[in-house]
């Protein structure tokens, strides 16, 4: 179920993982989200066509965090709900890139 108020953001594979990346759709002004990113809800679709709720933290005391509720991709592979770092947010045309980081282990606990 999307949220009405979140924004899409369309991953590259099936799961997150270091590296990965996902564009943020329909900001209303990726460079300035780009340079100060705010507090958003987040609806992750992943490449086989599977789909979570999520929330950017840009200001978490670790720096970016993505919080991602958990989900099972399409091949039947449950994934935990997770916290992870972004270690990118990046202006591409007209969305935002995030490239992810590691998963925040102490946030998890």
């Amino acid at each position: 179920m999307t949220e009405p108020d979140a924004y899409l953001a369309l991953c590259t594979h099936t799961h997150l993982f270091p590296g990965a990346r996902c564009r943020l759709q329909g900001l209303p002004h990726p460079a300035a989200f780009a340079t100060a990113p705010e507090p958003i809800e987040v609806h992750l679709r992943f490449s086989d066509g599977t789909a979570t709720a999520a929330e950017l933290h840009p200001e978490s005391p670790t720096g970016p965090t993505l919080t991602v509720a958990a989900y099972t991709t399409a091949a039947g592979t449950p994934i935990d709900d997770s916290t992870w770092t972004v270690k990118g947010i990046a202006q591409k045309q007209d969305e935002v890139e995030l490239t992810i980081g590691t998963p925040n282990r102490a946030e998890e606990r």
